[in-house]
């Protein structure tokens, strides 16, 4: 994880610098959430959100309408849910004043690896003012997450989920029955293997009676002559 927000944040740096010498852009779509003096703007960083995609969680952040430039590491934080699944990550600051990007901008950096909706649970405090405040993805708020599949240009025939569910299934299956196969072929041949050890001894043991009983058919020849 260090490793990854490492390279992921030196990526939001050039995509920084990028913006600020192709000039400031606007969010496509964040829900404002006013608490008191403060205020907060939260979204995606990039929006549309694609699936499989380096992504961020926005949140602008102003107090009195000036925007917040000295949170410290810690002093706000986000929940990410998608269904079931929930991780918690800090917000950085992604800005440096005089410098590049929107002052009061703090990202959380991650990608979404699924499509459809993320809610997003802003908490901690800023000013000394206590921030709880969550907000889902949906067309009054702010871009859910879309398969890029959809919007891929020339068209990708990829196998659907239900198609590779499948897919496995049916290999699960002929591994399975490859292994019986190969498991029988290993019984049979243990068998026969021990089939030949048992013919091999009785066979020892006959020629060993064998040439007893000729000998002693030999001696007695001998002494009756």
């Amino acid at each position: 994880m260090g490793t990854m927000r490492r390279t992921v944040s030196a990526l939001a740096v050039a995509a920084g610098l990028v913006g600020l010498l192709g000039g400031a852009r606007p969010a496509l779509a964040h829900e404002a959430h006013a608490m008191g003096d403060l205020e907060l703007v939260i979204g995606f960083g990039t929006e549309p959100a694609y699936a499989g995609m380096p992504n961020s969680v926005q949140v602008l952040v102003r107090h009195d309408g000036e925007p917040v430039t000295n949170l410290r590491p810690g002093d706000l934080r986000v929940e990410v849910t998608y269904g079931d699944a929930t991780s918690e990550f800090e917000l950085e600051p992604f800005f440096r004043v005089g410098v590049f990007g929107e002052p009061g901008d703090y990202r959380a950096w991650f990608v979404p690896s699924q499509p459809g909706d993320y809610t997003f649970h802003v908490m901690g405090r800023v000013e000394g003012e206590r921030v709880d405040t969550s907000v889902t993805s949906g067309p009054d708020t702010f871009s859910p997450v879309i398969d890029p599949v959809a919007e891929a240009f020339p068209p990708v025939q990829a196998p659907t989920n239900a198609e590779l569910a499948e897919r496995l299934e049916r290999e699960a299956s002929r591994s399975t029955e490859a292994i019986a196969r190969a498991n029988d072929a290993a019984a049979a041949a243990t068998d026969a293997a021990a089939s030949a050890r048992t013919i091999g001894v009785l066979g020892t043991a006959l020629g060993a009676a064998g040439l007893a009983v000729g000998g002693a058919a030999l001696l007695r020849r001998r002494t009756a002559g």
